[in-house]
């Protein structure tokens, strides 16, 4: 690598085939583009992986194809009576135009460029001759090297067996599972590459201060991004248009759906930008088995375990003006619609106009000519609301756990801990302060007010920031 300190840091991801290179590549440059496989040989040539924060390059991995013939390339280079500097030119030059050594050629090229070494190998098996002999390698090439263990599954049995083999090779070494490393993990790694080399030191600290910054303005748009979800839903309207005749089950369920249609519309979009700030663009992050996040949104389950009891649960879902669907405008009187109806469908106020009065005897406020408008929230249940932050919350934890190099299912140890630890969602534990500033600005998004609106949004965004930094630690 570079030693000038405007030279952009980077490192060759080296290893023998299938031993998680590529992973380890994926989750540190947070590129689920990197290609993974079971197959080994998946990567035929060194490609590029950079880092950019702000649009700019701030530090470069290069996946490499895996070690062939690492024994016949060890044998040369023990021949081999040049200058050290130059052992791994002159071993390229030697066999460029050897099909046996092709993966070989490639692979060294960029460290004979200047890149540093982070190699790669799986710690669930036993140490083998071909690995001392690629450790043996990359001493001979003098480049500043660290080694990784990336433990493809629980098997710690062997740990302590390479632990001692890397002690012998280079300059330091760290236990880095790809599959389930967190951000402060990479912060880790990258704090003990400073100490391999000196002269890495300056350029990495650069890069962590960026790492750290970056983290900071994600986190902080991600606080407005659950905002500007709240205040979408709770202050949700839609407007309907009927006609005589229509049967009152009808308009109760199309109603009904359509509300709760858009309200997990705007849900879903919310958790799509959060995944992409995140940058998992490819791949789906599948939820743990046992998450909320499974549950829809408008289920009797979801709201018991984030808060609710049955019984409220039920009282919500029953009386006019409690629940958490829709409320009717209808002339001067204002109605409420359930929105549980799996507990037994509307009643309170709601099921008695509906039984009592038919639709063509009803004149609507706002439409004439045989038409009839019915004006569709917004809520008139806090609860929702709350349910809405715990979810994000919920989403939020996932994905920043959400290691880049998963690629069909989470590994079995993650869990949705919320759901896991807790009888009731983050928010039942704010303090009285939090949920009166939450509370106001429901207030104020519900009844369409523009007077205080902004600051009171900012200090929700506040305490929901808060409680991001707090799942973040």
């Amino acid at each position: 690598m570079n030693t000038h300190q405007d030279k952009i840091p980077e490192f060759a991801i080296l290893g023998h085939p299938n031993e998680g290179k590529s992973s380890v590549v994926s989750t540190l440059a947070e590129d689920d583009n990197v290609r993974i496989g079971p197959i080994p040989g998946e990567t035929a040539v060194c490609q590029n992986f950079p880092i950019t924060v702000d649009a700019k390059e701030i530090v470069r991995f290069i996946d490499t194809p895996g070690f062939q013939i690492p024994r016949a390339t060890l044998s040369w280079m023990r021949k081999y009576r040049g200058p050290d500097e130059l052992i791994l030119a002159a071993f390229i030059e030697a066999h460029k135009d050897n099909p046996d050594f092709t993966d070989e050629c490639e692979l060294l090229a960029p460290v004979a460029r200047g890149a540093g070494i982070i190699y790669v190998v799986d710690g669930s098996r036993p140490v083998r001759n071909d690995d001392r002999a690629e450790m043996e390698i990359l001493r001979l090439t003098g480049r500043p090297r660290m080694s990784i263990i990336n433990c493809k599954t629980d098997d710690t049995a062997f740990l302590e067996q390479w632990k001692n083999e890397f002690r012998k090779h280079f300059n330091c070494l760290r236990v880095f599972n790809a599959q389930k490393a967190t951000y402060q993990e990479r912060l880790d790694l990258f704090e003990t590459l400073k100490s391999v080399d000196q002269d890495w030191a300056p350029a990495l600290s650069r890069v962590i201060d960026a790492f750290n910054e970056d983290w900071d303005q994600r986190t902080r748009v991600s606080s407005q991004i659950i905002v500007n979800m709240i205040e979408a839903i709770v202050g949700l309207e839609l407007v309907e248009t009927i006609t005589q005749g229509e049967k009152e089950s009808a308009i109760k369920d199309r109603i009904d759906k359509k509300y709760r249609k858009k309200i997990e519309e705007i849900e879903k979009d919310t958790f799509f930008k959060l995944k992409r700030l995140f940058k998992h663009n490819i791949f789906n992050c599948e939820l743990p088995e046992n998450s909320i996040l499974n549950e829809e949104l408008f289920n009797e389950k979801t709201w018991q375990l984030l808060g609710l009891t049955p019984r409220e649960v039920a009282f919500t879902a029953g009386l006019a003006g409690s629940a958490a669907g829709a409320v009717i405008d209808v002339a001067a009187a204002g109605l409420t619609f359930g929105a549980f109806s799996a507990i037994g469908g509307i009643a309170g106020a709601a099921s008695v106009f509906w039984r009592g009065r038919r639709i063509s005897d009803i004149r609507f406020k706002g439409v004439r000519l045989g038409r009839d408008q019915i004006k569709v929230g917004p809520t008139a249940n806090i609860q929702l609301m709350y349910v809405l932050i715990d979810r994000s919350l919920l989403f939020y934890s996932l994905i920043i756990n959400w290691a880049h190099a998963i690629r069909v299912v989470p590994h079995e140890e993650l869990k949705d801990d919320f759901s896991k630890n807790l009888k009731k969602g983050v928010t039942a534990y704010w303090d009285r302060d939090s949920k009166v500033i939450c509370t106001r600005f429901f207030n104020i998004v519900t009844a369409k007010k523009q007077r205080n609106r902004e600051d009171t949004k900012e200090a929700v965004i506040r305490i929901i920031l808060d409680a991001l930094k707090k799942i973040s630690l």
